[in-house]
This record gives C-alpha cells, structure tokens and sequence, in this order.
C-alpha cells in the first residue's frame, strides 16, 4: 500500500513538471557602470605557499568615471594572486577604496580568475573576469552601489602603467 501511494505521488509530481525555456524569460542584463584606471607598482612574490604561488601587486592610485560617478583611486591597496603549479590559473583579490570628487569614500573589494591555457580542442585561451563589490555609505547618493552585482574584465592600453577595468552592473532583463 505504501509503495502504492509512493509511486501515485511520484507520477502526479512528473506530471505537473513543465518543460524548461531555454534561455530563461528574466535574462538580466548589462549595465555600464564605471570604468577605472588603475596604476599599479611592480609586483613581488611571497613564494610558493600551501595555496599556491603568492603574488602581491601594489596599487598606487588612479582615477575612475562613470555616468552617475567619478573620483581617484586611493594608494594603499593591492592585488592578491594566488597562481597554480604552471601558472595557467590564477585567482585574484584586488583590496582599495576610491574617493568621489565629492568626498565620499568607498572601499572596493574585486575578486576574479585569469585562465591563459588551452581550451578542450587544445586551442589557446584567455579569460579575465572579475566581479568588484563596492561598500560606500548607506546616506550618500552612491548607496546604489551595495544593491547590486557588478561586473567587470579589462582592457589594455598600450603604455598604461596599470590596468584598464570595465565594470557593468547586473540589472534585471
């Protein structure tokens, strides 16, 4: 009898299952947000840690601009990469605060994976992507900033000491 309204319930929740849509109908979308120049010191190594090769990359400021801001970015922080055994992979964590032109700082925290490798046909591949969160205060006009998913992969610029970083939000479809 168990079985019997086991196997009941198990073909009445198969039959109410409806097909998937692919893509989804609330795809979210892009939005751009800022663009930052970061400039950067020369990189040392910390060595070969438990984690993997330890490389610390200064940041020595910079500026940023966006449609709804714009301001410098603070020296003092750094990026965190920690690479593995051949160097194909690398996990990064960049840590600093910017300040708008109007005086408000506010700190940003960007984590994200580089992959320089082969993909499976054995084809050369490069991925940078990150995704930066921004803490400012919760009574400035840049509170927008904690309410949402940002974004972000480089862009080079020949003769820039530093990294180009363009950042969307992530907005619904």
């Amino acid at each position: 009898m168990k079985r019997l309204l086991l196997l009941t319930a198990l073909a009445a929740s198969l039959l109410s299952l409806k097909a998937q849509t692919y893509p989804p109908k609330d795809t979210p979308q892009l939005e751009f947000a800022l663009q930052l120049r970061v400039t950067i010191d020369q990189a040392y190594t910390v060595g070969e840690t438990p984690h993997g090769k330890r490389i610390v990359i200064p940041i020595t400021g910079g500026t940023f601009e966006g449609p709804q801001l714009r301001g410098t970015i603070l020296p003092g922080g750094a990026d965190y990469q920690l690479a593995n055994a051949d160097g194909s992979r690398t996990e990064l964590e960049a840590i600093y605060s910017i300040m708008t032109d109007d005086s408000v700082y506010i700190h940003v925290r960007n984590r994200g994976l580089v992959f320089d490798g082969k993909d499976a046909q054995g084809h050369p591949y490069y991925y940078f992507k990150a995704a930066p969160q921004f803490e400012a205060p919760e009574n400035s006009r840049y509170a927008w900033l904690n309410r949402a998913l940002f974004v972000c992969q480089p862009e080079w610029v020949k003769g820039f000491n530093g990294i180009v970083l363009n950042v969307w939000r992530v907005v619904d479809g």
